[in-house]
């Protein structure tokens, strides 16, 4: 089956946005489409269906696709756990640590995991999607790449590159990258889009014909810039949020180095009642009244750091005077009196204090948690579904009055005497819209509204798919798809 590929000519180019609408433009034709790719680096990831984990991005294409999430559709994933290494997950699973030297040596065995996935999904479907992985002209990383190029030669497939306009140096861009690959390779490019531009298409069709002219490679479109696009972001975190009341309730989320899972504080960023600041190194903790402890790839260092920054005094503080503070997942660790890494999972082996604000330790053992749940708070039984992601196991009083009951009864979390104080392994908990409601009621928010984070994603994704239909050359599309309408 036909496979279409979107490499960038650098990060943030556009990839994983356009692939997710061209996965809707595509859907709601009623082809069967999937997304895939191959290599993804990053801390925010999803749980499949199959109990496995890939990179969030690959999750919402799914989404865009009208399909449930599976490892095929992102058979490597690498998740950096120190500044020279990072946990590699192969079709979903955890196969150990390497630095890039390891990984390097690893890579033909990773090459097989993606080109297994691959054969699998264009066997079910009647195109594959892919996206690339930062730029195919990294001259460091060519040799051996499966990401970008190394695939799409692998696979024979042709490639759209993106580049983004609104960073300046467009042309530069998409020349430049050219020019450092193969002859090869430059012949699988069959298309540009140039992505978020900005004014009179008119004064850039100049720049276009030059570009068509010198490359001998048509713009297949011209994207406008989007404004108040609101899917999960890969790897930076987002910290736009539209203009909120001065009565919203103030939720500060300390951002530590390796932050993860940071797309849990989406929902807030956008719910209209909610202030969310992001507090980053050398800055202060200020007022608000729920504090949040966000997940972590390396939760030792991570509380290291948050203790270097004073911050630990500033949530003793904060709890002093009345303020709430949630834990999630590797935030909810930190709540505890001890954390164990016997087997080095997450750095050296050692054991670290836990603030002491929860009485429980936390032990990571070498098999993960995967999986999707469902269950109820314990607040005020508002029903809750997420997903857990977490090698960590917690043991301890506190965990006798859990925050969360699962399906089967089966605790989460735990909830202070005096309820100032929570903590869970589940991400997602505020996509859940009557959860969302009732932790903002429990940090202080008279009246939340409810709303529906997953209907705003879903009415997003249609807006990109609008924005292929409307500005991207279709036909030219079907034709490298093999498509006849």
């Amino acid at each position: 089956m036909p496979t279409l590929m979107v490499q960038g000519t650098t990060s943030d180019a556009g990839k994983s946005t356009l692939v997710t609408a061209l996965c809707r433009w595509l859907a709601r034709r009623g082809i069967k489409v999937a997304p895939f790719k191959p290599q993804n680096m990053a801390l925010n990831s999803a749980v499949t269906v199959d109990g496995g984990e890939i990179g969030r991005a690959q999750a919402v294409q799914a989404e865009a696709a009208g399909l449930a999430p599976h490892t095929d559709m992102n058979p490597v994933l690498l998740k950096p756990n120190t500044d020279v290494g990072a946990q590699v997950i192969i079709h979903g699973q955890a196969v150990g640590c390497m630095d890039a030297v390891q990984y390097h040596a690893y890579k033909p065995i990773a090459m097989q995991a993606v080109l297994s996935s691959h054969v699998r999904l264009a066997s079910q479907y009647q195109v594959v999607m892919v996206e690339g992985a930062g730029s195919p002209a990294e001259i460091n990383l060519r040799k051996g790449d499966i990401a970008n190029m190394g695939f799409a030669e692998a696979v024979d497939c042709p490639v759209l590159l993106i580049a983004d306009i609104d960073k300046g140096g467009v042309f530069a861009h998409l020349v430049g990258t050219l020019e450092l690959l193969s002859p090869s390779e430059r012949a699988r490019v069959k298309g540009f889009v140039i992505n978020r531009f900005r004014g009179d298409i008119a004064l850039l069709q100049p720049g276009i014909d030059w570009l068509e002219q010198r490359t001998g490679i048509p713009v297949l479109g011209v994207l406008p810039y989007l404004h108040d696009l609101h899917l999960e972001a890969e790897d930076a975190i987002n910290a736009r949020q539209p203009d909120k009341s001065a009565h919203a309730l103030k939720v500060v989320v300390p951002v530590l180095p390796r932050i993860s899972n940071h797309t849990d504080f989406d929902p807030l960023r956008l719910h209209p009642q909610v202030d969310l600041q992001l507090v980053r190194i050398g800055e202060p903790i200020p007022a608000a009244e729920l504090i949040i402890l966000p997940g972590s790839k390396s939760v030792r260092a991570d509380l290291a750091f948050l203790r270097e920054q004073g911050w630990d005094n500033a949530i003793q503080r904060h709890l002093r005077y009345g303020g709430r503070l949630l834990g999630i997942c590797g935030g909810f660790q930190m709540l505890g009196t001890q954390i164990d890494d016997p087997l080095g999972l997450e750095g050296p082996p050692g054991s670290a204090e836990g603030l002491g604000l929860l009485d429980f330790t936390t032990t990571l053992h070498a098999s993960k948690r995967l999986a999707q749940v469902t269950g109820h708070l314990t607040l005020d039984q508002a029903p809750v579904q997420g997903y857990e992601i977490h090698a960590g196991v917690s043991a301890g009083p506190a965990l006798d009055s859990p925050l969360v009951k699962l399906e089967g009864e089966r605790p989460d979390g735990a909830l202070s005497a005096d309820q100032l104080i929570a903590g869970t392994y589940l991400h997602g908990l505020f996509e859940s819209p009557d959860a969302s409601r009732a932790l903002l009621q429990w940090a202080g928010l008279d009246a939340p509204v409810i709303q529906d984070y997953a209907a705003l994603r879903a009415r997003d994704i249609d807006r990109l798919a609008d924005l292929v239909q409307n500005h991207l050359d279709t036909e030219r599309l079907d034709a490298l798809l093999g498509i006849h309408p």
